[in-house]
């Protein structure tokens, strides 16, 4: 049985796919580290929005989607399978963005893998903050916490990525 279409369908459904669908593959990609996994998140989100029946405000449709994915990430982490498996530290097949303004692709991992390593989070304002270039209050009213809050994680995140990089030994 097919799930029922709400009002994201036809034409308005591929051009929300066609913008936005490797904002939401690279956002659960850097949430889960595994591209297949990944895959079928995104796949999951814009399921939700083909059956959502509800109304997204004009403009507001990327942070709805977003919201959905890492919503969708998060449940993936509590299941109990990903609890079971031991998941090694993700491999970085790098998803396309021309918007990147870092130019080396062993730059590119070496940033990736580091972002991967923040805790959640801090992972998650970094990621929707720098990759999907949300405002403060977007993001806060995203997750639902406070903008102070938002700055905050934002701010120890930076320095934690900071210190992770560090790290890292040169070529």
């Amino acid at each position: 049985m097919q799930p029922e279409a709400g009002p994201y369908t036809g034409a308005v459904f591929d051009a929300l796919y066609t913008q936005y669908g490797n904002d939401v593959l690279r956002t659960a990609y850097y949430y889960v580290g595994e591209k297949q996994r990944a895959e079928d998140i995104c796949q999951d989100v814009f399921t939700k929005l083909f059956t959502y029946t509800g109304e997204i405000a004009p403009g507001k449709e990327k942070a709805w989607l977003i919201r959905v994915t890492i919503n969708a990430c998060r449940d993936y982490w509590r299941s109990s399978w990903a609890k079971r498996v031991i998941l090694g530290p993700p491999t970085m097949e790098l998803i396309p963005d021309d918007r990147n303004l870092i130019e080396e692709r062993e730059e590119k991992e070496m940033l990736a893998k580091a972002v991967s390593a923040l805790p959640a989070q801090f992972r998650e304002i970094i990621l929707l903050y720098y990759y999907e270039n949300f405002t403060l209050q977007e993001i806060a009213s995203m997750l639902n916490i406070s903008e102070g809050t938002v700055a905050s994680r934002l701010a120890r995140g930076r320095y934690k990525l900071e210190a992770i990089l560090e790290e890292v030994p040169e070529k």
